[in-house]
């Protein structure tokens, strides 16, 4: 197991500054060279407590803008445009960077991709839903609509 800080939010596993045990191949793979983590050291104590007073600072400025953004977001339709067959079929799937510059596209503002969450894979146009964590506690629902790309 290797002990890492986190300087990044990361699904299921737990906010900046905490301090997580996971596998070491997690770490030495994915989370330390994505930059999502750090190695946990005597002297990273002292990072943890800045990392930990930069995100409450941050946290209390930006929950009024996330709540703000969260009824913004959840009273439209983001359309998202994907390249499609003949019978509605898309070749691939929509990814959350899709939605992300989709939300961009029409104006809403910048959402991180990795704070969107897909339920299903899609893989059809059609009408779809995604979750957007834009805070600690504040989550957004967003409404697709995945149309064939012209």
């Amino acid at each position: 197991m290797a002990k890492l800080i986190l300087t990044h939010e990361v699904t299921g596993l737990g906010s900046a500054g905490d301090v997580v045990d996971v596998k070491n191949g997690y770490a030495r793979n994915y989370l330390v060279p994505q930059g999502l983590a750090i190695l946990w050291s005597r002297g990273g104590e002292k990072q943890v407590t800045d990392i930990k007073q930069a995100r409450t600072v941050r946290a209390l400025a930006s929950l009024d803008e996330a709540q703000a953004l969260k009824a913004t977001l959840e009273s439209v339709t983001i359309t998202v445009k994907a390249s499609a067959g003949s019978e509605g079929r898309l070749f691939g799937s929509v990814k959350t960077a899709d939605i992300a510059a989709a939300v961009a596209e029409a104006g809403l503002g910048d959402i991180d991709k990795r704070t969107i969450e897909i339920a299903t894979a899609i893989k059809s146009t059609g009408a779809y839903s995604a979750t957007v964590r834009l805070h600690d506690g504040v989550s957004a629902t967003l409404a697709l609509t995945v149309v064939a790309r012209k």
